[in-house]
């Protein structure tokens, strides 16, 4: 029997709980020998419930104790999640995380001394919650040089922008809708800026091209400057508007971005609407594979984490081939990716004509603007332009 303890009992803790003692005999089974939870550690006392009787407030006595085989990290944030998570790994216990912000943080470290502890640090639920992503690109698709990964990686701006989209309303009301439904925060900002997005992007990124990729290197958009009269245009092109994570090679460099992007019927993406992520990971020789399920949640983000452990437990003083390297990949500039635009400003055609030259006009009935879309150009051109033009509106990029 392997013992293992559970930091943090909220949503995702408790959601491994429940999959653990319930699904015992199945997990036994695909562990090849049974999982007890030991301990759980938080700040709080959770009087009658399940977990009270294994309830400990101190990460000492699970740190010390050499019955425990795995740690799982299900409280988030960086402290005392790194402090706690590296110290499990240097004592010799295997750690499985759902934290996308120590995964994005810390990644290469920890998966460092891991390895040199004959142990495992793997973190499945760090994106996409119950989607497999991580494990897939880091052991199946291993023949191929990735292309490209672009990912629908925060379930609330999907649903915020699935609903402006089919009902036409605002932002600021859909944005409180989510809210009421649980679906986003009362402070929103790591959501609806893309900051949640842009860290799931970047352990991505980091896998697939085996240096490290800082997030805060990634250009970053949210959605809260999207509003319904971008939908109008959206829809006379018979388009969708999603918030996109992408890294992909460019002319032999990687460029990384999140931000609002308009994607038209043949995407693969097109469709995931509503609280969905889903991913396309692009390789040279496989081709396009989609990944789409659910993003978040208990349930399924504690399955993703169960199945973690499962994989530990399979693999107890084996290091997997999880890994990328501390040293730091070297992004392309954003300002010289190119892509075509979509621009709403208040000017005349002649003066559209004069800076951008031949573009396609969108009418969507709005009185006192145009609505066009750009040739290919880079970011930092379309930068130039829109300064010369004037009266800018709202851009929006069109995803290829």
């Amino acid at each position: 029997m392997i013992k293992v303890a559970i930091l943090g009992y909220g949503t995702v803790g408790s959601g491994v709980f429940k999959i653990l003692k319930e699904n015992s005999n199945i997990i036994t089974g695909k562990a090849g020998q049974a999982v007890d939870v030991k301990y759980v550690l938080d700040l709080r006392d959770f009087p009658g419930d399940p977990c009270e009787n294994v309830l400990v407030h101190d990460y000492n006595i699970i740190l010390n104790d050499p019955e425990v085989e795995v740690v799982i990290e299900v409280m988030g944030g960086l402290k005392p999640a790194y402090d706690f998570v590296k110290a499990a790994l240097e004592e010799g216990k295997s750690v499985c995380t759902s934290n996308k912000e120590l995964v994005a943080k810390h990644g290469a470290e920890l998966i460092r001394i891991a390895h040199g502890k004959n142990r495992n640090f793997l973190f499945e639920a760090s994106v996409g919650g119950g989607i497999p992503i991580i494990r897939p690109l880091n052991m199946h698709i291993t023949a191929d040089r990735i292309q490209e990964i672009t990912g629908i990686l925060n379930g609330t701006t999907n649903y915020i922008l699935t609903k402006m989209g089919r009902e036409g309303a605002d932002f600021e009301s859909t944005l409180k809708q989510a809210q009421d439904l649980g679906y986003a925060e009362r402070n929103p900002e790591a959501d609806i800026e893309g900051f949640d997005a842009v860290r799931k992007i970047a352990i991505l990124a980091s896998l697939a091209n085996g240096k490290t990729v800082d997030f805060e290197e990634i250009y970053t958009e949210g959605i809260s400057k999207i509003s319904a009269e971008d939908f109008k245009y959206a829809k006379k092109m018979n388009q969708s508007i999603k918030l996109l994570a992408k890294c992909k090679n460019e002319e032999n460099a990687i460029v990384a971005s999140v931000s609002p992007r308009l994607l038209s019927p043949d995407h693969p993406l097109y469709n995931v609407n509503d609280v969905i992520n889903g991913i396309l990971v692009r390789g040279n020789m496989v081709g396009d594979l989609v990944f789409i399920g659910s993003g978040a949640g208990s349930l399924p983000t504690a399955s993703a984490v169960v199945s973690d452990v499962v994989d530990s437990v399979r693999h107890l003083n084996v290091s997997t081939t999880m890994t990328w390297s501390e040293e730091k990949l070297q992004l392309k500039d954003f300002a010289e990716s190119k892509k075509k635009f979509f621009v709403r400003a208040k000017a005349e055609l002649k003066e559209i004509a004069d800076v951008f030259g031949d573009v396609e006009l969108i009418d969507a009935g709005i009185a006192g603007e145009k609505g066009f879309v750009t040739g290919k150009i880079s970011e930092e051109e379309f930068a130039q332009k829109a300064e010369r033009l004037g009266g800018i509106i709202s851009r929006i990029r069109i995803e290829s």
